[in-house]
C-alpha cells in the first residue's frame, strides 16, 4: 500500500496508470527496488553520497537505527547550511548539481517550488530525496515489521521523517488517502511512544477519508487506555463520525448497524460535553446556521470559544481546518443535530460530568508541548498556525528542520567560520550569480537540478539560437555553466557544440554573467562530431 499506483488503478483502471510508464521500461535501469518510490530516467546516474545507516543497538524486541552522513557528505550540508543562510534558493540549486542526491537539499529546494506553484517539481524532488535515503537502508531495516526506530533527536535522521511527511501530503493532495495513510502509519512507527511529528493528530483524518472505519475503531480501542486519544479534539470526534458512517453501510447486519449508531450517538455527545467550543465554528466551516436554541444558549454559545484555553484553540483550529468538510453530509448534519439537543438537554438538568470536562479542560491543557507546535508548522493550516504561541512565532523556523528538539544528539559539528569567510565567496567557481532574493523559473530550475552542467548550458544556448528571450534565467546560471558555454573547463568536449553558429552577445541578456567577454570557440569536425 506505499505505492500510489496500486490505488489509482482502483480508481482509474490499470491502462490508466500505466499508460504513460511503459515508454520508460526500455530506459535506465536502475539495479535497486525500492518499496517507497520509483526512480525516473530523468533523474541524474544514482551514485552513494556517503549517507548510511547503522544499527545501533537490539533490545525488547525492537530494533534502533541511525543515518551516518560521510566527511564528503558533512561537507555537503555545511555548504547546505551556508546556503540556507544566504536566503537564495539559487546557492542551492548549485549545490544540488554536485551532489544531486543530497536529501535537505532535495527536501528546502522542493518547498521553494512548491511556493512557486510548481507542484510536479516539488513532488519529484521529495521522491528523489526519499529514493537517496532508502538506498541507504541497514538490510535489517524494515519497514513493515514495526519493530524498528529511528530516534528523532539526531539530525541525520529527521530528514527521513520530513520526506515521509512530504510525501504523504502530496499523496492526500493527489487523491490518494489510502496510501497516505500508510505512509502516517509508518512515521507514527518509527517512534510512536514519543510521536515527534505527532501524527496521531492526522492519523484519524486520513482514516476517515480512505473509509477505513474499522481500522480508526480499532486503534482507538486498543490506545485509549494509555494514551487518552478521547482528549484530544480531532480523536473525540472522527471516532464517533467513524461509528455513525459505518452505521450508513447498507452491507452490514441490521444490529451491527444499530449497535454502531448508538455508539457513536454516546461518544458524540461525550464529545460535545468535554469540548463545547467545536460546534459553532464547526457548523460555520458547513456553511450550516444553527437554530436560536443553540446558538444562544450559554453552552455552546461564542463564549465557549473565547473561554477555552489557547492550547485547546490551536488543536480544535487544527481539526476544524483539516476535517471540516467531512461533516457537510445532511445524513450527518441532522445526525449532530440530534445529539447537540441531548446535550443540552443533559446540561440543563445539572449533569455532573458537564461541571467535570469544565475542570479537566483548564488543567489538561495549558500548554501544547513542542510536538504539536512542530506538526502545525508542518500542517500550514493558517488558523492554527496564527495560534501558535509568541515564543514560537518569534524564533526562526527552518523548513528543513522544524522546531529541533531540545535534547538534539549531534554526531558531528558544524565547523566555526569567521566573519570574513562567511562573507567570501564560499562556492568558488560555482557561485550562482543572480539577483538578490530571486528564484528561478519552475522550467529552469527543473534544468538545472535534472540535467548535467553541459547539458542545461547547450539547451539554453539553443533557446538563445532560437531568439527566445532567456530573461533574468540568464541571470541565475552558476559561473561554471558560463565557463562551459565559452569552451572552458574539461567539459567542453562533452558538449557537442558540432559547426552550429554561437549566438553573440547582444543575443544574450544583460544580466548574464560572461565569462571573457568572448564568443564561444568553434569546435572543429563539423555538426555531427561529439552531438548528444
Amino acid at each position: 500500500h506505499l505505492n500510489p499506483d496500486t490505488e489509482l488503478k482502483r480508481y482509474f483502471g490499470a491502462r490508466a496508470v500505466l499508460g504513460e510508464q511503459r515508454p520508460r521500461q526500455r530506459q535506465r535501469v536502475y539495479p535497486k527496488c525500492t518499496w517507497l518510490t520509483t526512480p525516473k530516467s530523468t533523474w541524474p546516474r544514482y551514485s552513494k553520497p556517503g549517507l548510511s545507516m547503522r544499527l545501533l543497538e537490539s533490545k525488547k524486541g525492537l530494533s534502533f537505527f541511525a543515518f551516518e552522513h560521510s566527511e564528503e557528505y558533512q561537507q555537503a550540508q555545511h555548504k547546505f547550511l551556508v546556503a540556507v543562510e544566504s536566503m537564495e534558493p539559487n546557492n542551492i540549486v548549485v549545490l544540488l548539481q554536485t551532489s544531486p542526491y543530497h536529501v535537505d537539499s532535495l527536501l528546502q529546494l522542493s518547498d521553494a517550488c512548491r511556493f512557486q506553484e510548481d507542484q510536479e517539481m516539488a513532488r519529484d524532488l521529495v521522491e528523489r530525496a526519499l529514493y537517496s535515503m532508502e538506498c541507504a537502508f541497514h538490510p535489517l531495516f524494515s519497514l513493515t515489521s514495526g519493530a524498528c526506530r529511528l530516534d528523532y533527536r539526531r539530525p541525520e535522521n529527521r530528514s527521513f521523517y520530513l520526506a515521509l511527511y512530504k510525501q504523504m501530503s502530496f499523496l492526500e493532495k493527489r487523491g490518494c488517502p489510502r496510501t497516505a495513510l500508510e505512509y502516517c502509519k509508518l512515521i507514527l512507527s518509527l517512534e510512536p511512544d514519543e510521536d515527534p511529528l505527532c501524527m496521531l493528530l492526522l492519523i484519524d483524518h486520513l482514516t476517515l477519508r480512505a473509509r477505513n472505519y474499522e481500522y480508526l475503531i480499532r486503534l482507538f480501542q486498543e490506545w485509549e487506555a494509555h494514551r487518552n486519544l478521547s482528549q484530544l479534539p480531532n480523536f473525540a470526534f472522527s471516532v464517533p463520525l467513524a461509528y455513525f458512517l459505518l452505521s450508513q453501510q447498507t452491507d452490514l447486519p441490521e444490529h451491527e448497524r444499530s449497535s454502531a449508531r448508538e455508539k457513536a450517538s454516546l461518544l458524540i455527545q461525550q464529545a460535545l460535553t468535554m469540548f463545547p467550543g467545536v460546534l459553532l465554528p464547526l457548523l460555520e466551516s458547513c456553511s450550516v446556521r444553527p437554530d436560536a436554541t443553540v446558538s444562544s444558549h450559554r453552552f455552546f454559545g461564542p463564549n465557549a470559544e473565547i473561554s477555552q484555553p489557547p492550547a485547546l484553540s490551536q488543536l480544535v483550529n487544527l481539526y476544524l481546518g483539516r476535517s471540516h468538510f467531512l461533516w457537510k453530509e445532511p445524513a450527518t448534519m441532522s445526525w449532530l443535530e440530534e445529539n447537540v439537543h441531548e446535550v443540552l438537554q443533559a446540561v440543563d438538568a445539572g449533569d455532573p460530568a458537564v461541571e467535570a470536562c469544565e475542570n479537566r479542560r483548564k488543567v489538561l491543557y495549558q500548554r501544547a508541548p513542542r510536538n504539536i507546535h512542530r506538526h502545525v508548522i508542518l500542517s500550514e493550516i493558517k488558523e492554527a498556525v496564527a495560534a501558535l504561541p509568541p515564543d514560537v512565532t518569534t524564533q526562526s523556523v527552518m523548513g528543513f528542520d522544524p522546531l529541533p528538539p531540545s535534547d538534539t544528539i549531534y554526531s558531528y559539528v558544524r565547523p566555526e567560520r569567521g566573519e570574513e569567510e562567511r562573507n567570501s565567496v564560499i562556492w568558488g567557481s560555482q557561485l550562482c550569480v543572480c539577483r538578490p532574493r530571486s528564484f528561478p523559473s519552475p522550467s529552469n530550475v527543473r534544468a538545472l537540478v535534472c540535467q548535467p552542467l553541459w547539458q542545461v548550458r547547450v539547451t539554453q544556448w539553443k533557446q538563445a539560437k532560437s531568439h527566445q528571450p532567456w530573461k533574468h534565467n540568464c541571470a541565475l546560471l552558476p559561473v561554471t555553466v558560463a565557463k562551459l558555454y565559452h569552451g572552458g573547463g574539461e567539459a567542453r568536449g562533452r558538449s557537442g557544440w558540432g559547426s552550429e553558429p554561437q549566438p553573440g552577445p547582444e543575443q544574450a541578456d544583460a544580466g548574464c554573467a560572461r565569462h571573457d567577454g568572448q564568443l564561444p570557440p568553434q569546435r572543429p569536425g563539423g555538426a555531427a562530431r561529439g552531438r548528444r
